[in-house]
């Protein structure tokens, strides 16, 4: 299968959607730095699947066939997961955030590099104010409670979304791998998730195997945690 992912992640996307965002559009290759913005687009092969056997996960291809990311012992509703690189190195740590007297918990928190131990990712709760901070919150969309039922998520600064002022807004569904992460003040297009198609006959791949295309300025290491945070949220 891997060989396969590495054949299909050469060929072209259809540019045709992002030709208002962006003239040119790459795919991201080992060469490239992998957590760092381009300075054009770029696409990257996401295979639902850990190359680790017995082991659940992520693999994302680059054009040149190699591995740019993964994830490997992963499941849908385990509290913390690592993004690494292709060499293993984490470089960020999605948790769910736990609140013991709530109901449902819909927020998650983004940590740079790898979080260690048994956290209580509560970035208010006083035994956990000499650990890490979370670089970013993502909040479900609670669909009961608003009318724009497009709404998947939206994502915080600073790891906190008390003061409800939004950076980003991702819309669309994840479960037809039709989805979109928008600047909130300017409504741009920065990163989305679409269905892989062959070029010849236009044959899909299923929903495990999918395209990241991320734009020009934005981060593909967070762009793929986006990736994660709605595999946790909607699979």
């Amino acid at each position: 299968m891997l060989l396969f992912l590495k054949s299909i992640s050469f060929r072209s996307l259809n540019h045709q959607d992002f030709k208002n965002n962006n003239s040119s559009c790459k795919e991201l290759t080992t060469t490239s730095s992998s957590s760092l913005s381009s300075s054009s687009c770029i696409s990257l092969t996401v295979w639902r699947k850990s190359l680790i056997f017995s082991c659940k996960g992520f693999t994302v291809i680059g054009s040149d066939g190699n591995l740019v990311y993964r994830v490997d012992n992963y499941s849908g509703r385990r509290d913390q997961t690592i993004l690494m690189d292709a060499s293993g190195k984490p470089i960020l740590t999605i948790c769910r955030h736990k609140q013991k007297l709530r109901i449902v918990d819909n927020n998650w928190f983004i940590y740079e590099g790898e979080v260690l131990g048994d956290h209580d990712y509560n970035t208010n709760n006083k035994r956990s104010s000499s650990r890490k901070k979370p670089i970013f919150c993502v909040k479900k969309q609670m669909k009961i409670l608003h009318s724009n039922i497009n709404v998947l998520a939206h994502v915080y600064y600073h790891g906190t979304s008390s003061d409800k002022t939004y950076s980003y807004i991702i819309e669309g569904s994840y479960a037809n791998r039709t989805c979109k992460v928008l600047d909130a003040k300017s409504r741009n297009v920065v990163a989305e998730i679409r269905k892989k198609q062959a070029v010849i006959g236009g044959v899909t791949f299923g929903l495990e195997v999918f395209v990241l295309v991320v734009m020009p300025g934005f981060d593909s290491g967070f762009a793929m945690a986006m990736v994660l945070l709605l595999d946790q949220m909607f699979s």
